[in-house]
């Protein structure tokens, strides 16, 4: 009886300590926080040392070893890269770029994606592999004709041009659906039916909360997306109407381009970027882990 009295309360301690153990939140050990701070470092270098580069002359930064700390130059860079491009319109313009295409993916990818993963149609499957199918087209082949279309409705020059190819993409259309069939059970869209809800009170009441991780995704990969494209800008914008890209592009020709003016400038039209992403990234992370909780 005693040795049985004595080995209860060590069980009783071992279970609540593995019971502990399995259920509290592990620990990271030193290892793991030196190789996040060697990923950390190294995703910040290349932001780092365009801040150096624009801080300092092609001359400076010609010399060997090159240097490593920032100066006050930079604003001096900076007003001359202002002098040469109208850098507040451009950020302007790309803002308005990518607002309306991140917008316009979303409102009509999920409004597809809603369609593709509940509603049973006719051609339903063959219209999906359509789309689909658009992913393997590069965007060069239909340079020409988009081109052709944009000049015909007088659309060069104008921020129309580079936001109209950009409005939907297959890309948006497949991620939505794929994640309308696992987190929207068919019974709760049955249900809206059978209560006399239309399909567009299902899809606002229903759909959108649901949707709203994967909506938060496909936004920020969007504006990002348009935020850096400049193959398309730089074919129907000029350095009159110009977002950012084609702007730092204007500013990088002649016969010696000033590399310091080039990096000044792209360092001052990322940091919005950034400060936006530092504002919203925490929301979007969290509406991703919420909806991997649900899912």
């Amino acid at each position: 009886m005693a040795a049985m009295t004595t080995t209860a309360p060590a069980v009783r301690r071992s279970r609540s300590g593995r019971s502990g153990q399995a259920g509290g939140q592990q620990r990271a050990g030193k290892f793991t926080y030196f190789l996040i701070a060697i990923i950390t470092l190294l995703s910040i270098f290349p932001l780092y040392w365009t801040l150096v580069s624009g801080s300092h002359t092609n001359a400076q930064m010609a010399e060997t070893p090159p240097p490593f700390v920032p100066t006050g130059d930079f604003f001096h860079n900076l007003s001359m890269a202002m002098q040469r491009q109208d850098l507040w319109r451009a950020l302007l313009n790309s803002t308005i770029v990518a607002t309306v295409v991140a917008v316009s993916n979303v409102l009509f990818c999920t409004l597809a994606g809603f369609a593709f993963a509940k509603l049973r149609f006719r051609g339903s499957n063959v219209l999906l592999m359509l789309v689909v199918g658009t992913l393997m087209v590069p965007l060069q082949v239909g340079i020409v004709p988009l081109f052709m279309l944009a000049a015909k409705y007088h659309m060069i020059g104008h921020l129309q041009a580079a936001i109209a190819p950009y409005l939907v993409s297959a890309f948006g259309v497949f991620l939505l659906r794929q994640y309308l069939i696992a987190a929207l059970p068919t019974e709760l869209v049955e249900a809206g039916w059978v209560d006399g809800a239309s399909t567009f009170r299902i899809f606002r009441s229903i759909v959108l909360p649901i949707a709203r991780p994967a909506m938060a995704v496909l936004a920020m990969f969007q504006f990002l997306m348009a935020w850096n494209d400049f193959f398309w800008p730089i074919l129907v914008l000029n350095n009159r109407n110009p977002t950012v890209q084609v702007a730092l592009n204007g500013m990088g020709t002649g016969y010696i381009p000033q590399t310091a003016v080039v990096m000044a400038a792209t360092f001052f039209v990322t940091v919005p970027v950034l400060v936006a992403f530092g504002f919203l990234g925490k929301q979007i992370v969290g509406g991703i882990m919420q909806g991997a909780v649900k899912g």
